[in-house]
């Protein structure tokens, strides 16, 4: 991804153009092929791009439009012939994406962020009104982060040069650790209170030293697709999903795609062929990278990528995951801008990852991410269930009910109790619902403050529905949104990653059927693969399970389980006010000795606490001693005058 920062001081004074150097100079691993500014007086914009197509080699930023507006333009514009159609006596034969997006913005201003299709991140100065305006699009799979103080504000696309650069003192967010132990933040929250985040589908207007947010993307409740046969939702899939495809094949360079031979991976595989084959696509070629760990019980993955590769006709790089990270490292491994992933990649596997991408030239990787979330991946009929109890469809519940008892191996009325509470709102859920029940290490005063049991059930938005299971499909956009914001561009390789199963078309779509399209008793995933026979092998398509890796994590809490004992001692993490560590520590004890605990919830905690200690080990924090106490008020200080000068290795 191309990268972008500013500084505007609101008292008019000048900016510092070594401020403007520190920030290129941070950025310049995300952004190698150049680097361009604008700067007037008390207003800087800086651009360093990262060319993955054609016409961004073509583009020059920032870029002037004919109104005045500067912009810097980070992504990729999807449907750039419907936007230039309409403003063609205003543009060149071959206009680049910028200068579509800026035509657009001319005539619509904020307005136009609605009628963008892609992933995008956009920074805009509007000189005669004094304004910047800062938007991402509807998934937040591109970023802007803002800190506003009362004489300025700074931008970027990364967090590191706002926290390295501004000699300012932070302080950790609690509701930013609330949401990691539950889910992932909220995409506006960043681990510092003082520093912000664009959410996903909304855009920033800061002016007259004020910040306020806008939706402009919004799922209607109205959206709705209804055909008579199963047929025509089939086809209709088809052409969603073959034009997300076809959207992440513009690339003037090798394409490398995320192989791991499950229904997600292989499906965009197979399509892509199919469309390069009988369509073409400016990429040249199309690689694949696959990851193996034969030790794991069904680490079998191996067998199916392979199926993949022998109907391409090309063996793709592989990568042995059981030969790395075994040690303590592995459950350390973090980076300081945000907490770590409980099932991120390890430092050993990133390091032979970067090794695949920089040997290969690659520039673009295309990733499975959100096939499971939006295609009926999980197994779970609640909220189809729950529509039909507030439809007061009683005859249909009863068949669904007795089919899916059949297929789950469990009581009708268990069943139909699930169902109710799942079209509770949040605010009752909690109180029923097991998996809203705040684990027992967990401080009750932080919990309660931080309204975790809430935020481990649900999100509050939901845009009006009131089909639980169209709640469900909406909560999903926004928890991958949360979870995307968070993603930050490896420091080892940089590289612009496409999320084919995240097309805002092919989304809307999905979020307009019928539920009973996505998913039917024994017959998970069931559109997408009736929608692809003939296309996937049919190995890949009646392939009902695929776990890779799950088991790896919890095998190295078993293996240091010890060590981790003494971490937990006088960990951090209590100190601070976030878990009780005398509870933590017999929730290990109880894992060693093989009783059922939330491994996830645990493994976050473990995260949690590396985290915590790696930013005490860079000076960066100002932790509490053990006989200070807890108060709100006492919330850690982050101080980034004191950091040091080296960019950490982690990336999640």
């Amino acid at each position: 991804m191309s990268v972008q920062a500013g500084i505007w001081n609101f008292d008019d004074e000048p900016v510092d153009p070594r401020l403007l150097k520190n920030l290129s100079e941070s950025l310049k691993q995300q952004g190698p092929d150049g680097e361009s500014c604008y700067v007037k007086s008390n207003l800087a914009m800086l651009y360093r791009p990262f060319h993955t197509t054609r016409e961004s080699r073509c583009e020059k930023q920032p870029y002037l439009s004919r109104r005045g507006f500067v912009l810097t333009w980070d992504g990729r514009l999807d449907n750039r012939d419907e936007l230039a159609a309409e403003f063609r006596s205003h543009l060149v034969a071959q206009p680049t994406d910028v200068a579509i997006v800026a035509a657009n913005f001319d005539h619509w201003e904020t307005d136009c962020f609605r009628r963008i299709t892609g992933e995008w991140a956009l920074s805009v100065w509007m000189p005669q009104q004094r304004e910047l305006v800062l938007a991402l699009d509807y998934m937040a799979i591109r970023h802007i982060f803002y800190y506003l103080k009362r004489d300025r504000v700074w931008w970027a696309t990364d967090l590191l040069p706002l926290v390295l650069h501004s000699g300012d003192d932070f302080h950790i967010d609690d509701d930013y650790i609330a949401g990691y132990l539950a889910h992932d933040p909220d995409a506006y929250l960043t681990p510092y209170r003082e520093i912000r985040e664009v959410p996903a589908g909304q855009f920033v207007r800061i002016r007259d030293g004020k910040a306020s947010a806008e939706r402009y993307w919004r799922f209607s409740p109205k959206s709705r697709i209804h055909y008579k046969t199963d047929v025509e939702y089939e086809e209709h899939f088809r052409h969603v999903f073959r034009q997300s495809v076809r959207r992440r094949l513009r690339a003037d360079s090798t394409i490398l795609a995320e192989l791991s031979g499950g229904l997600d991976s292989s499906s965009i595989v197979c399509m892509a062929d199919d469309i390069m084959a009988k369509e073409g696509a400016p990429t040249p070629r199309l690689d694949t990278l696959s990851y193996y760990d034969n030790t794991e019980p069904s680490g079998d993955d191996s067998i199916y990528f392979q199926k993949i590769e022998e109907k391409r006709g090309r063996v793709g790089k592989h990568i042995d995951a059981s030969k790395l990270g075994n040690s303590l490292a592995s459950l350390e491994y973090s980076d300081f801008e945000s907490l770590p992933g409980h099932l991120g990649p390890t430092q050993d596997l990133e390091v032979e990852r970067a090794a695949v991408l920089r040997n290969g030239g690659y520039r673009t990787v295309i990733s499975g991410i959100g096939g499971d979330e939006f295609t009926g991946g999980v197994a779970n009929p609640n909220g189809q269930l729950a529509d039909l109890i507030v439809q007061f469809k009683f005859i249909t519940l009863a068949r669904q009910l007795k089919a899916w008892s059949l297929i789950k191996r469990r009581p009708w009325v268990q069943l139909l109790a699930l169902a109710w509470m799942d079209s509770l709102p949040p605010s009752l859920g909690q109180h029923f619902l097991k998996h809203a029940r705040v684990e027992a290490w967990i401080k009750k005063d932080f919990a309660k403050r931080t309204k975790l049991a809430v935020r481990l059930l649900d999100i509050d938005e939901h845009f009006g529905l009131c089909l639980p299971s169209r709640r469900s499909n909406i909560a999903g956009v926004m928890l991958m949104a949360n979870k995307l914001s968070k993603w930050t561009c490896p420091a080892l390789v940089p590289e612009e990653r496409r999320y084919p199963y995240l097309d805002q078309n092919l989304v809307h779509f999905i979020l307009s059927i019928p539920a009973s399209q996505l998913l039917r008793p024994g017959d998970r995933r069931s559109l997408m693969r009736r929608a692809l026979v003939g296309i996937v092998p049919s190995e890949i398509l009646q392939r009902r399970t695929k776990q890779f890796g799950a088991r790896t994590p919890i095998l190295l809490v078993d293996k240091h389980v010890d060590q981790l004992q003494e971490v937990f001692e006088n960990p951090l993490s209590s100190r601070m006010g976030y878990i009780n560590n005398r509870q933590f520590l017999e929730a290990l004890a109880a894992f060693r000795d093989g009783k059922e605990i939330h491994t996830i919830r645990m493994l976050k905690t473990i995260s949690l606490e590396f985290w915590l200690r790696d930013l005490r080990s860079r000076n960066l924090i100002n932790a509490l001693s053990p006989d200070e106490p807890r108060r709100r008020q006492s919330v850690p200080r982050l101080i980034a005058a004191h950091r040091p000068s080296t960019t950490p290795t982690g990336d999640r």
